[in-house]
């Protein structure tokens, strides 16, 4: 059966959704500040996971969801079509007052290919979708910057700092430290330490419109709408420092 093709309508679908859902969460933050961090992301979560499902199920009402705030209906499995969805990515962040490192995710899947998606950074007051696709800045002179989470930095990416002769930055959400390289403030995000779908299916797809490497560790695709929403692993990088990166990482999965 052939992969069906997202419609213009799809992308612009995704920009629509994510960019609302970021202009919520920034009257939630202002609304609640003061408020204890743990607060302040539990009511965003609420908040822009119920946006996000009201607007897909009006304009899209054929298709799954797949949330991180809602319950898992397997049903999405039958469905060729399914919106996979991250309301409040970073919710640390986000509770933490003056982070921008947060993000929102919308992604359509079809077929278990993410071919949609648009990721809003709204602290940032920016939405990068994938049609029109982002155009990727040149690179600035320097060591590659390799972007890492804050608090579990996996050994893997140390690996691929090695091999690069980079430095690691360490950054909030997954879905800001994709943009970081679609938006050419860094060169590699190396993820090893577990994720789901909705953690980065609209950033792959993002960063893949924009012409980026991404992959596993092992070089393998990413697929979407399984079972098991759990992906273990995640590489975006500008094409220049993939082979040296997934070498590394090649090289660690035989200790």
């Amino acid at each position: 059966m052939p992969t069906l093709e997202a419609t213009p309508d799809d992308h612009a679908l995704a920009v629509r959704a994510a960019t609302a859902a970021g202009r919520l969460l920034l009257e939630v933050r202002a609304e609640l500040a003061g408020s204890p961090g743990w607060h302040v992301g539990d009511q965003g979560d609420v908040r822009a996971h119920d946006l996000l499902v009201e607007l897909l199920a009006t304009e899209a009402p054929g298709d799954g969801i797949l949330s991180e705030e809602g319950r898992d209906d397997l049903r999405r499995l039958e469905n060729r079509r399914v919106w996979i969805v991250d309301p409040l990515d970073g919710t640390r962040e986000f509770g933490e007052a003056g982070r921008r490192d947060w993000a929102v995710h919308v992604a359509l899947a079809i077929d278990g290919v993410a071919v949609a998606g648009a990721v809003a950074l709204p602290a940032l007051d920016r939405t990068l979708g994938t049609s029109p696709a982002p155009v990727v800045p040149e690179r600035a002179d320097g060591p590659p910057r390799i972007v890492v989470s804050r608090t579990r930095p996996p050994y893997e990416a140390r690996l691929v700092a090695e091999a690069v002769d980079g430095v690691l930055i360490p950054l909030g959400s997954a879905g800001a430290k994709a943009m970081a390289v679609v938006m050419g403030d860094a060169d590699l995000y190396v993820h090893a330490g577990g994720q789901y779908e909705w953690d980065n299916a609209a950033p792959a797809a993002v960063a893949e419109a924009a012409g980026l490497h991404v992959s596993r560790v092992d070089g393998s695709p990413l697929r979407y709408n399984q079972a098991d929403p759990w992906v273990p692993d995640l590489v975006i990088s500008r094409p220049d420092f993939a082979a040296p990166a997934l070498a590394a990482l090649a090289r660690r999965s035989q200790w």
